[in-house]
């Protein structure tokens, strides 16, 4: 018999109560050491007072309106991402998958409103933009696609952080390139910044748009506003979600005037996007993660995280083989399943998550103390050696 919640979800035995900060707290009181955030949601942490505030203040005021009409709150929202980035304009989504499937739209009818159409979307192996019918046929990965029928046609895989297959590819018939900065679900890959100057420089010889996806190493996660900062490269459209709620659904797309030139009245809409409730926690998440000395302790933070892991790794040769990743969006490369070390953990109530390319994610909220990162360091010691001891069946 099917049980009452689709059973979609590969769930751990631990089911919390309540959280505060860096923690997550059960039933009977046992506390564990979040690394996950709610994989890179919970940027601020659980039950941050400033968005607890924002959010009561909002809900005894006004839940929701649709987007009939003027929201105050969204506009303050719009023009605090606007002032602070590359973009013009915003629009509100719910998630990561409505901002990418908004993306695909906006970068496509560019194209038909100029009068020359072009469909073909390039975007690399490993990537993740969500799970509708059009993220998935995105991504293309089998695992991902496979039992769905006909998917959204259009997009076209290439090896991750090939320059040489994307100069071969692209073309002045190429609609878009759609990429992550740094893969999350891939295994915490980051682009170099000659490639992402490369993936720009071929979108303006071709007229491609570039399209980054931010939604996980976004707001504040790498030690600046948004990863491509790091670069120097903007790009024509980036998708937003995760961190900018900071645990409250919320997504955008910010694009430039001309990228979003053909998204005229009816051309898209949301009914919950862009909501009374969303837009005043996420202004308030803005107001807080754009302040230059909370980005300074993200990348203190980051720094002596990253030297605390090399530790770990040298320690322990035979569990990890290296850290990569930037800002406090790290991975720990493993050389056993990151399964095994997540479940590991568990027992040293220590919260991970697992990824793609024998990756274990470490995404801890963007306010984790020097106390919190050391104590977490220790936890992971702790369940390394234990996997040191266990049968070698944990082996890849």
């Amino acid at each position: 018999m099917i049980p009452s919640i689709l059973p979609t979800y590969n769930r751990a035995p631990l089911s919390f109560e309540k959280g505060e900060g860096s923690w997550l707290i059960e039933a009977d009181g046992t506390r564990y050491l979040d690394l996950g955030a709610g994989i890179a949601v919970n940027a601020l942490g659980h039950a941050h007072p400033d968005l607890v505030a924002a959010l009561t203040e909002q809900a005894g005021r006004l839940w929701h309106v649709s987007n009939l009409y003027q929201i105050p709150e969204q506009q303050r929202l719009a023009d605090l991402l606007v002032e602070n980035t590359f973009a013009d304009t915003a629009f509100f989504t719910n998630s990561g998958t409505e901002a990418a499937e908004l993306a695909i739209k906006m970068a496509r009818k560019y194209w038909y409103e100029k009068g020359a159409p072009r469909e073909e979307i390039l975007t690399f192996e490993g990537a993740f933009h969500g799970r509708s019918t059009g993220a998935i046929a995105a991504a293309g990965s089998e695992k991902m696609v496979k039992g769905y029928g006909a998917l959204m046609p259009g997009f076209r895989q290439l090896p991750w952080a090939d320059m040489a297959a994307l100069k071969a590819a692209i073309s002045d018939r190429t609609c878009a390139v759609m990429v992550e900065p740094i893969q999350g679900e891939g295994g915490i890959r980051p682009l170099s910044d000659a490639d992402m100057k490369t993936i720009r420089q071929l979108c303006d010889e071709t007229g491609a748009i570039l399209i980054f996806d931010e939604v996980q190493c976004g707001v504040a996660r790498t030690g600046r506003l948004f990863a491509h900062e790091w670069s120097g490269v903007t790009p024509d459209i980036m998708m937003v979600a995760k961190g900018i709620g900071g645990g409250f659904p919320l997504g955008a797309v910010l694009a430039t005037e001309a990228a979003a030139s053909g998204m005229t009245a009816g051309t898209h809409g949301s009914t919950y996007g862009g909501n009374p409730l969303a837009c005043a926690v996420g202004a308030k998440v803005m107001e807080i993660v754009t302040d230059p000395g909370f980005l300074a302790e993200v990348n203190r933070k980051a720094a002596l995280l990253r030297q605390k892991l090399e530790g770990l790794v040298a320690a322990h040769p035979g569990i990890f083989e290296g850290v990569r990743g930037q800002g406090l969006m790290l991975g720990l490369k493993c050389k056993v399943a990151p399964a095994e070390v997540v479940k590991a953990g568990y027992a040293r109530q220590i919260l991970t998550v697992p990824a793609a390319d024998e990756t274990l994610r470490l995404l801890p909220p963007l306010t984790i103390t020097d106390e919190e990162i050391a104590e977490a360091v220790t936890r992971l010691d702790a369940a390394a050696a234990e996997l040191e001891t266990a049968p070698a069946a944990s082996s890849l």
